[in-house]
């Protein structure tokens, strides 16, 4: 290993290190400082991890440079190679699972999360198979062919990475941060290239930009931490927020963390809303257990995720919030795992106009809504 590349290695092995390391501890010290937050349901405590598997990832980066330092010569290095690579996308496809702003298909749908894995030990089968049968050094055209696999996936996994650090950048008002995250990725993916394609660029270079990719994500992801910090401290508490439903389309809110004390909310023509907020305030109040939550999307009463942020975007330009104030979907709904949500409120702090829940009850086919009306 000659000296650049031997320096490449090294910083990019305390680099990772050093990132991995605060991730870590930042993510410890959030999860215990926020932990009545992240864990609001009984039935299913479920700690955010999306920043521990982010630092996992980078931790892998770590045994990749030393890998590097020490085996770069052995037969089995390429190997190696691929299924660090393999463990890396593992860590981030694990991390994005717990990202809101996600692609749909993989965003807190902890059904498809067997699918991803299925498709990982595919392509590491298949990596390590071509491997054997055709050697490490084998190309076609130029191209090592047991790299094609591992190339393959990490460019799909550098698709979600940019949709759903993009979105979530983008989101919080951070636009130069959302730019700079999706030049980085990019970054990762071409200076992973020369992995397959030997000649397309110089050691140099793909060293080069190994580690400035690598150094802006970490520093990306600092900022996402920052960022999830402030987002956390300024979430309304469950027992602070109050709602009353007072007539078909009327609705009073309280919510003093957002400056909201006693507003009165009017849903107008937009009944869908109105009526799915009922629902869950109808299923908060009155249900047990599993009863208090409803399934958002696949064949859930709720078709999509997309009715509960057009709930929340009504709220906002109705009261026409301020930008520090405006609420998000995370405020009302806490999302306890298999698609199900449920309002955020606690139950004592939920009341109803009797006369419209009479009118609800005689109004629905649902003998479980007129079931829960009973019992309020």
């Amino acid at each position: 290993m000659d000296k650049v590349t031997q320096f490449y290695t090294l910083a990019h092995i305390f680099i990772s290190f050093i990132g991995a390391v605060l991730l870590m501890a930042i993510w410890y010290h959030i999860s215990k400082r926020f932990k009545q937050l992240l864990e609001e349901d009984d039935s299913e405590k479920r700690l955010d991890k999306g920043l521990l598997h982010l630092s996992l990832a980078m931790m892998v980066w770590v045994v990749s440079g030393v890998w590097a330092l020490f085996f770069r010569d052995s037969g089995a290095y390429q190997i190696g190679v691929h299924l660090l690579s393999t463990a890396n996308n593992l860590f981030l496809i694990l991390a994005l699972f717990y990202f809101s702003h996600a692609p749909r298909f993989i965003s807190q749908n902890q059904k498809n999360v067997p699918f991803f894995m299925i498709g990982i030990a595919a392509v590491t089968g298949i990596t390590v198979l071509l491997s054997a049968l055709l050697g490490t050094d084998f190309t076609y055209n130029g191209m090592n062919v047991s790299g094609l696999p591992d190339l393959a996936f990490s460019g799909f996994l550098s698709y979600l990475l940019i949709v759903s650090f993009y979105r979530t950048f983008t989101y919080r008002n951070l636009y130069i941060v959302a730019l700079i995250s999706v030049a980085a990725i990019l970054l990762m993916f071409v200076s992973q290239l020369p992995e397959v394609f030997g000649e397309i660029m110089s050691e140099f270079n793909k060293q080069l930009i190994k580690l400035v990719a690598k150094t802006s994500l970490i520093a990306i992801v600092l900022v996402l931490a920052t960022s999830w910090v402030i987002r956390l401290a300024s979430m309304p508490k469950p027992n602070e927020m109050a709602i009353s439903f007072r007539d078909w389309s009327l609705v009073k809110l309280s919510i003093p963390s957002k400056g909201v004390y006693d507003q009165t909310v009017d849903f107008g023509s937009k009944t869908t809303q109105y009526k799915n907020l009922l629902k869950f305030a109808i299923r908060r109040k009155a249900g047990e257990g599993q009863d208090q939550s409803m399934e958002v999307g696949g064949n859930g009463e709720v078709k999509s995720q997309t009715y509960l942020s057009r709930i929340i975007d009504n709220i906002n330009e109705i009261l026409d919030l301020p930008e520090d104030s405006k609420l998000e979907r995370r405020d009302l709904f806490t999302f306890i795992g298999n698609g199900r949500y449920r309002l955020r409120m606690v139950p004592d702090h939920i009341s109803f106009d009797a006369s419209l829940l009479q009118e609800f009850s005689e109004g629905t086919d649902s003998q479980a809504y007129k079931d829960l009306c009973n019992k309020l």
